[in-house]
């Protein structure tokens, strides 16, 4: 039985360059949504924050933004320049973890796509090219927000 207390956090980049927005496949043995396209992105552990010293007091800021460069940067050999909070989610994923998903716009800064093992395709569309792919539940619809610069806050990492 899982603690209904108990949640998974992940957080993903929409990653924009030059009009176009970065998707990939996830691989077909993903327990959520295999051979669906997605952004990159992944689950929050202990470990991103504390084996890191403090940033104020005895709290840590700015781990949301950590996560999403470090998964950028594993999941698709990317770094990332500003970033900005777009929304929010949940769902119940098929084991039935209740997981909280936070979406950021990333910008794109440098690097070329480098596919980790759990993705097996990438593509850089526009809205309307993304329509053509079997997007994860939701995605097209934050790839729209983002579209109509619907982003609610900069995210500075050197904060």
């Amino acid at each position: 039985m899982i603690d209904s207390k108990a949640h998974y956090v992940v957080a993903t980049a929409i990653i924009h360059h030059k009009g176009r927005f970065l998707i990939a496949k996830r691989a077909s043995w993903e327990k959520v949504w295999p051979n669906r396209w997605t952004v990159p992105g992944g689950k929050l552990v202990a470990s991103d924050y504390k084996n890191k010293p403090y940033t104020h007091g005895t709290i840590w800021y700015g781990v949301i933004g950590d996560l999403v460069r470090r998964e950028v940067l594993e999941e698709v050999g990317l770094t990332l320049g500003s970033l900005c909070y777009l929304t929010d989610l949940c769902y119940l994923r098929p084991d039935g973890v209740p997981t909280i998903v936070i979406s950021m716009v990333g910008e794109y800064a440098s690097g070329e796509v480098r596919l980790c093992d759990a993705l097996t395709e990438h593509a850089w569309v526009t809205l309307e090219q993304a329509k053509e792919y079997d997007l994860i539940e939701g995605l097209w619809e934050e790839l729209e927000m983002v579209q109509h610069d619907l982003c609610s806050a900069i995210i500075d990492a050197k904060l």
